[in-house]
């Protein structure tokens, strides 16, 4: 199990939340820590749309408890009848996202004593509702100053340590070398890491800039990542398909076994070298990867693939090995690479303007 920022920023939340309230001398600071929790969320931006919200829902849930509690009284039935309005309310408005706290907030002021005076029972919903408050006002300070997050890094590093996996699989995979039921767990391991993938660069793309030049390096960024995570998919998928036909690929013409390790151990080193110059680590005058000189051209490939179709199909009598499986095959691998390529022009084109936004190491190791 990990301890992660955010399990940490639910416990420093909870007891600033709690101190605040005994420092303003409020009535049962336990409900400030109840509505940290619910607070606390992923990102400043999301915590800054949450706040707003928590404000809105918890207004309509003290509302809805003050105006049932004023006409039927305070009554358990009545509080049912409260929290079936509030959500009523909450839903036609969309404010889903708020409706545990505003539930809370219902909860917390009519579980109150009797009223015997209007004046006092409002007086007490107030100081109930300023508690509440008082916790999500903690969640947001504890979000913004405590241990931000910084996804861009997140993102870069989770992504380089994904396709460094699937590059080795890759790499196990097309020398048959790899156990059939390790790869089979692994690409649905590596799928996994893959969603995940996903819903950080959500959250980087949800964090806002202040200035109009980092809002254009930060658009030009989300391209870049984007691609990044398109063409992960594509290696993935590429060893999805090598396991998938792992005993035709085992069947395969020697020549073509050769030609399709040898493509893709120079597509895996590309991609490698994609990342140093994404960072700045690879020299300069590399405009082209290592190896390029001496690959075959994708049409080069499919002149041999359609020369090699024709000559099995003037073959009768002779073992047949299925054109169709190698078809799934060089697909994938050249949309891989086409995928590849296309990634190249934008890290190029990103470091010709924005060469002082790159990620330096020590980014990369302040990972949260």
């Amino acid at each position: 199990m990990k301890l992660g920022a955010r399990i940490l920023k639910t416990g420093v939340a909870i007891v600033f939340a709690f101190y605040l309230a005994e420092w303003l001398h409020l009535p049962s600071p336990i409900f400030a820590g109840i509505a940290a929790i619910f607070a606390i969320q992923p990102s400043i931006y999301r915590s800054y749309k949450t706040i707003i919200e928590q404000i809105q829902g918890n207004v309509i849930g003290a509302v809805s408890a003050v105006v049932f509690a004023s006409i039927f009284g305070v009554e358990p039935v009545v509080a049912g009848f409260a929290v079936i309005v509030t959500l009523l309310i909450m839903m036609k408005l969309k404010l889903t996202s708020s409706v545990s706290l505003a539930l809370v907030t219902v909860i917390v002021i009519m579980e109150g004593q009797k009223i015997e005076a209007f004046d006092e029972f409002l007086l007490f919903a107030v100081i109930r509702f300023t508690t509440v408050m008082i916790g999500v006002l903690a969640a947001f300070i504890v979000n913004l100053v405590f241990l931000p997050p910084k996804y861009e890094t997140r993102l870069f590093a989770s992504t380089k340590y994904l396709q460094d996996d699937i590059t080795r699989w890759i790499r196990l995979a097309v020398r048959q070398a790899s156990e059939h039921t390790s790869t089979k767990q692994s690409v649905r391991t590596l799928r996994g890491h893959q969603k995940k993938l996903d819903q950080i660069y959500t959250l980087y793309k949800e964090e806002r800039t202040y200035t109009k030049k980092a809002l254009f390096a930060k658009k030009r960024k989300l391209v870049i990542y984007r691609q990044m995570l398109i063409t992960t998919n594509k290696s993935l998928e590429t060893l999805n398909r090598l396991f998938i036909h792992e005993n035709e690929l085992a069947n395969m013409p020697e020549r073509f076994h050769i030609m399709i390790q040898e493509r893709l151990d120079f597509l895996s080193t590309y991609h490698e070298q994609l990342f140093l110059k994404y960072t700045g680590k690879l020299k300069s005058h590399h405009t082209t990867w290592i190896g390029q000189d001496e690959f075959l051209q994708r049409n080069e490939i499919m002149d041999i693939f359609a020369d090699y179709v024709v000559e099995q199909h003037e073959r009768e009598g002779d073992e047949e090995f299925s054109s169709y499986h190698l078809l799934h095959i060089l697909s994938r691998i050249l949309d891989y690479e086409e995928n590849l390529e296309h990634l190249d022009t934008l890290i190029t084109a990103y470091q010709a303007y924005h060469s002082s936004e790159l990620l330096t190491e020590r980014d990369e190791d302040n990972i949260l």
